[in-house]
Formats: structure tokens, C-alpha cells, sequence
């Protein structure tokens, strides 16, 4: 006898039995369409959804923290709760002295302006920055370079002009090294930037004027206050983790008091991305969970179709025993019946979500933050099809011990 897995008499068989009861396939078959479908919707769905909100990150540094005064909430040696400070040069280059796993580190300050181009006008804002300003929110450089240390160091009068006020001020033409007039002050642009993501630091870099931060100080605020700062924490560390160091120099050198918890303005960005990413494990989790469920409705289906099967066909397999049929060709038999319902229904199943995923994939792309990807891995889809098959052969495994040990005699004689 063929061996039942090689023989195409076997499937053509296999599937005019499943065809017998249409309606009873199809319902079956749809369960497992479905479960299959959803299963990998979600996981491709919930994987979207975070590349969705990561993406308004994009050049974010994951591992940065801002700080900046703020009023103090308890009294301290006469001084009120409520006082009002400033950070300071002093106290800047404290914080660079004492803390220990810093990456990089600028001071930060911002105004609004008003940029004249010849007969050209925009009102927009002005970030004072540092070099390193550029490591922890990376610029989409599109001419021209970034604010370097030089520029800091000697208070130089250039500026890079955010893509869209550029795009307002010169139309199509590169302002790369004209004079554009900043609140009555000519400074030399020497680039164009923009932003990937939505998140933004003292403003979207697009619709701002970014200065060397000294040269911003002496143009418009003289002296030796600091707006705020931003950093980033060594690989290894937390701003969180650092934060002691700042509040010991921010309390020695000013009226604050030690247990003032509130004094600093400080907000660590690496707790937000841990916040997302436990919210994502989650919504894959719960993902994972529906669509398992939803996975074994389907396969208790299969199990219980190769139950009916079975019982419809004793006497034909009890034929079949008689006339030298092994157990192991009954149990081939209708184990593959399960298995050929499972993987043509799990089969539609994922190319109908990969289907869904796409359209939605496309809907969202975005021109500049590029896709979401919404998508299901060649990796996922051939796992969630592996156990679908493990869980379809499962559900069949007692039907076909069952038509196996039926007796050649009692099935030809049952009615």
C-alpha cells in the first residue's frame, strides 16, 4: 500500500470527504481563518502602534534629561518658600566638575525673534545652543552644518534657520552663507535643519532660529544666567541616576533647602521610553493572549469536525481494516484531513492580516517620519503557522486513535 502522505488518490480523497458537508467545512475552516487572521493582526497591530508613537521620537536622544529653575516650595534660612532663581555659568560648570557618566551637555536658552530677509519677514523663535545640543536631539541637516564649539567659544554671529522658516525667508534658494537680519543683529547662516519626530526641545527645530547659545546670551539676555540645560546620561546610567550630584551643587550655591524637592524643573526622557515600552509589552501580551484564544476557538473546531468525521465514517474504515488497511494508515489518514483544513484555512488567514497590514502600513506612512510598520515578520507569520499545524494535528490525534482501534467486524455491522 502508498504511503498515505505521498499518495495524490489519498488527498483527492481527503478533500471530497471535507467537501461532503460544505457548510460544516467552511464554518470550521472560517474559525480557523479567523483565529489565524487576528492572532496575526494583533501582533503586527500592536508592533505599528509602537513604531507609531517611537517614530515622533525619531533623533531623540533615549537617554537625555532637561532641567531648569523653578521656585522653591519650603523657606530656608529667611528666604520664603515660593523664591524665585537662576541657574548660572557657576553653576554649570560645577555640575560638569562633580557629575561623574555625562555624554553630553548643553546649556539651552530661547527667545522670540523677528528674522528679515530683504523684503521677506518672520516672527518665529530662537534656541540658544551648545554643540552637543546636536547629540541629543540628532538635526536632519539639509545644507549647510550645525552650531560647533567654535561658535560657542567665540560668540560667532551665525545661525542655522529651521527648513520652514528658510523655505518662507529664501523660497527655493539656498540661504547657505547670505545675512539674514535677527532683531536688528546680522548673522551669517551657515545651515539648514529640521526634526524627524514631533517631540521637540524648546520648540520644533523647524519653525525655530538656532544660535550659538553665547552668542544668543550677549545678543539679547547680558549676563551669566542659564535658561535650562539638557543632557545625556553615559550608556549604563540614568539622568535619574545623576541627578543627585546636580541637586548637590544647585543647594550649595544657592538658598535652597536640602529637603526641597521641588526646586528643580528636571525631567528624565529615558523614563518616558521606559514607560512606553512596558505599555507595549503589555499590548503585545494582551495581543498575544486574544488571539490565542481566539487561535484555540478555531482548533477546537477542527477537533471537533474530525470527531464527526470519524463517526460518519466507520463503517468505511472498519472496510478498509478488513481488507489490510494498518492502524497507522487510519491514523495518517484522518490526522491529514485536520492538517490539510488547518494549514489551507491558517494559510488565508495570515496572507488576509499581511493584506490588512499593508493598507494600514501605507495609510500611515508618513513622507519624512518614513513608516510605522505596521507589518508581520516572515519569522511570526511562519511561527503562528507551525502552531497552528502542532495544535490542528493535536486536535485531530484523538479522533484518528479512535477510527484506529475501530474493529473490522462491529464497524461493518453498525448501523
Amino acid at each position: 500500500m502508498k504511503n498515505p502522505i505521498f499518495d495524490i488518490d489519498n488527498w483527492r480523497e481527503i478533500g471530497a470527504t471535507l467537501a461532503r458537508n460544505k457548510t460544516r467545512t467552511f464554518l470550521t475552516a472560517f474559525g480557523i481563518f479567523w483565529g489565524t487572521a487576528m492572532l496575526a493582526m494583533l501582533l503586527g497591530g500592536a508592533s505599528g502602534l509602537e513604531g507609531l508613537l517611537k517614530r515622533n521620537f525619531q533623533g531623540f536622544s533615549t537617554n537625555m534629561a532637561f532641567a531648569g529653575a523653578s521656585r522653591t516650595s519650603l523657606s530656608y534660612k529667611g528666604f520664603n518658600k515660593g523664591m524665585s532663581w537662576d541657574i548660572t555659568d557657576r553653576d554649570i560648570e560645577d555640575i560638569l566638575r562633580v557629575t561623574p557618566h555625562i555624554d553630553a551637555f548643553s546649556r539651552l536658552t530661547q527667545t522670540g525673534v523677528t528674522v528679515v530677509n530683504g523684503s521677506q519677514t518672520k516672527s518665529c523663535g530662537a534656541m540658544g545652543v551648545e554643540a552637543d545640543f546636536s547629540k541629543i536631539q540628532i538635526p536632519v541637516i539639509s545644507s549647510g552644518r550645525f552650531i560647533n564649539s567654535r561658535d560657542v567659544k567665540h560668540s560667532l554671529k551665525v545661525a542655522v534657520l529651521g527648513k520652514n522658516v528658510a523655505g518662507e525667508l529664501f523660497g527655493a534658494s539656498s540661504p547657505v552663507g547670505k545675512s539674514v537680519n535677527i532683531n536688528g543683529i546680522y548673522f551669517t547662516v551657515i545651515g539648514v535643519a529640521g526634526q524627524k519626530g514631533e517631540a521637540s526641545i524648546g520648540g520644533r527645530m523647524d519653525d525655530s532660529v538656532i544660535l550659538p547659545f553665547t552668542t544668543l546670551r550677549r545678543a539679547f539676555y547680558p549676563g551669566t544666567n542659564v535658561g535650562y540645560f539638557v543632557f545625556n546620561a553615559a550608556q549604563g546610567y540614568t539622568p535619574t541616576e545623576l541627578k543627585p550630584y546636580i541637586d548637590r551643587v544647585f543647594k550649595a550655591n544657592h538658598p535652597i533647602n536640602p529637603q526641597d524637592d521641588n526646586y528643580l524643573w528636571f525631567g528624565d526622557v529615558s523614563e518616558q521610553f521606559k514607560m512606553v515600552d512596558n505599555l507595549f509589552l503589555g499590548v503585545s501580551l494582551l495581543a498575544f493572549f486574544v488571539g490565542i484564544g481566539t487561535l484555540l476557538a478555531g482548533i477546537i473546531g477542527v477537533g471537533n469536525i474530525m470527531w464527526i468525521i470519524v463517526k460518519e465514517r466507520t463503517q468505511e474504515i472498519g472496510i478498509r481494516r478488513a481488507i489490510g488497511a494498518k492502524p497507522r494508515d487510519i491514523i495518517v489518514q484522518i490526522l491529514s484531513e485536520g492538517v490539510m483544513l488547518t494549514a489551507v484555512a491558517g494559510t488565508a488567514g495570515i496572507s488576509f492580516a499581511t493584506l490588512v497590514l499593508f493598507i494600514v502600513n501605507k495609510v500611515t506612512t508618513d513622507p519624512v517620519l518614513g513608516s510605522a510598520h505596521f507589518e508581520l515578520s516572515f519569522s511570526t507569520a511562519l511561527g503562528i503557522m507551525i502552531v497552528f499545524l502542532v495544535l490542528g494535528t493535536a486536535a485531530g490525534l484523538i479522533p484518528s486513535i479512535k477510527a484506529m482501534r475501530i474493529k473490522p467486524v462491529e464497524a461493518i455491522n453498525e448501523k
